[in-house]
């Protein structure tokens, strides 16, 4: 038993993964940053006599949440004002926000929006997050800056940049050549030590209506010379995505990006919502990964995602946020309801199935970039937990776990987050980060990039 060896008793444990067990009065070992034991806290406390205690007093002990898809760069979006009348469609929400505030941003900004945003991920018990990031005037070194941010932070993350060719081929050049050096980077520095590997990389694309057939191919000659790399795309985010691919090249957004050779089984997908029964199909066979920001589409108008069609055809849909706030029981909660609004049916998308996407996709996704299982309690599983204050009022076991989450929890209950076997957060008390002083330079540095903002919207 070494040093670090911490037993977590007087639990109830939440394990999902394939046991998916409700176990009261339970306890999980942890040693080496991983789960070495799960059981009942009596029969643990004797076996283990020797090793460091921390009593949950019967909170809730549940693996990290993990998000499929998010925008750390989207902090300070937060109370921005947009100049003029409201944005009408999303493409105007494209030109008027996110292309402008990401032009804005410099490296301190890179920097601080990521911070305030891992503070509010650990608050939120989400342990793991795919990123997709986009800073046009600072490209060289902004993966590594938000890297940065992950290690201090103690979280795991996987990242990209979005190229794109809206800034003039340098620009586009620029986000491949960040992506190729942050993957080789990740890939040298997890080569020695694979099993604490808390970074990876994914190669980035905005979407189809911003990338040239040529930039494509680029992207995926480099890609290929790299061997085994995935891309995170928005695909079809509306019905914009669809009209520019079908009047440039003929072909629906889906249909482009298989025949390009942008998607495959590492590949994330984001959106999808306004696709047909074909490319649906397309998608299916490439084995690429979509991921449902319910939140998101809501607010963008911009359609809803045919996610019980495509969880029937036993496709991996995942779950992420889009850049909302980090409370992945939030998403999970809309989830649920939208679908059930969209189909004027309260059967579609229960909450099983909700669960399913938040936990056993994701985390089949964060498989493929980090060595030990994420997103359950299981022996050999990465120590990625956290502990909440929720005390149920009606009975809670496995088969209602869904909608006690669904209908009772929420990221304020989350007391305790650890990552890897260390704690990030302590009785809601951050450890690894200072809160306090991220917001208050957060401020000074949204004000700095509004003003920015301002200047290039006229």
């Amino acid at each position: 038993m070494t040093t670090d060896t911490l037993l977590i008793h007087n639990a109830t444990l939440c394990t999902f993964g394939d046991a998916n067990q409700v176990i009261d009065g339970g306890a999980a070992l942890v040693e080496n940053g991983q789960i070495a034991a799960l059981g009942r806290s009596d029969e643990l406390l004797h076996a283990y006599p020797e090793a460091r205690r921390e009593d949950a007093g019967g909170k809730l002990l549940m693996p990290g949440n993990i998000c499929s898809h998010t925008h750390f760069y989207g902090a300070f979006a937060r109370g921005l004002y947009i100049p003029g009348p409201a944005p009408k469609d999303f493409p105007e929400i494209l030109r008027r926000l996110w292309w402008t505030l990401d032009m804005a941003l410099d490296d301190d900004g890179v920097l601080t929006s990521a911070l305030v945003c891992l503070v509010d991920a650990i608050r939120n018990g989400t342990t793991t997050l795919f990123d997709h990031h986009a800073s046009p005037q600072h490209i060289d070194g902004s993966l590594d800056i938000i890297a940065g941010a992950v290690e201090a932070a103690g979280l795991r993350a996987v990242l990209c940049y979005e190229v794109t060719d809206r800034n003039g081929p340098e620009g586009a050049a620029a986000g491949i050549a960040e992506n190729v050096r942050f993957i080789k980077a990740q890939r040298a520095r997890s080569g020695d030590r694979p099993e604490q590997v808390m970074l990876s990389a994914l190669f980035g694309l905005h979407a189809s209506l911003s990338l040239s057939d040529e930039t494509l191919a680029r992207c995926v000659a480099e890609a290929e010379t790299l061997g085994g790399v995935g891309f995170h795309v928005h695909a079809a985010e509306g019905p914009a995505d669809q009209e520019d691919s079908l009047a440039k090249y003929g072909l629906r957004t889906v249909d482009r990006l298989r025949e390009r050779g942008v998607l495959n089984p590492r590949s994330i997908v984001a959106h999808v919502t306004a696709i047909d029964g074909w490319e649906m199909a397309g998608l299916r066979k490439s084995g690429a990964w979509v991921t449902h920001q319910p939140r998101s589409n809501m607010n963008n108008a911009v359609g809803v995602a045919d996610v019980p069609a495509m969880l029937r055809g036993d496709m991996p849909v995942l779950l992420g946020n889009d850049g909302f706030s980090n409370d992945m029981f939030a998403e999970m909660k809309t989830a649920y309801l939208l679908h059930k609004v969209w189909r004027n049916d309260p059967r579609v998308l229960p909450g099983n199935q909700v669960i399913d996407m938040a936990y056993r996709h994701n985390a089949r996704l964060a498989a493929q970039h980090f060595p030990q299982p994420l997103g359950e309690l299981s022996v050999g599983a990465a120590a990625d937990l956290i502990l909440l204050d929720y005390c149920p009022t009606t009975p809670l076991h496995s088969d209602n776990l869904p909608w006690h989450i669904l209908f009772g929890i929420s990221g304020s209950h989350v007391t305790h987050t650890m990552v890897a076997g260390r704690w990030l957060m302590k009785n809601r008390e951050l450890l690894t980060l200072d809160e306090a002083a991220i917001t208050a330079h957060s401020r000074q540095a949204a004000q700095a990039t509004w003003e920015r903002f301002w200047e290039m919207s006229g």
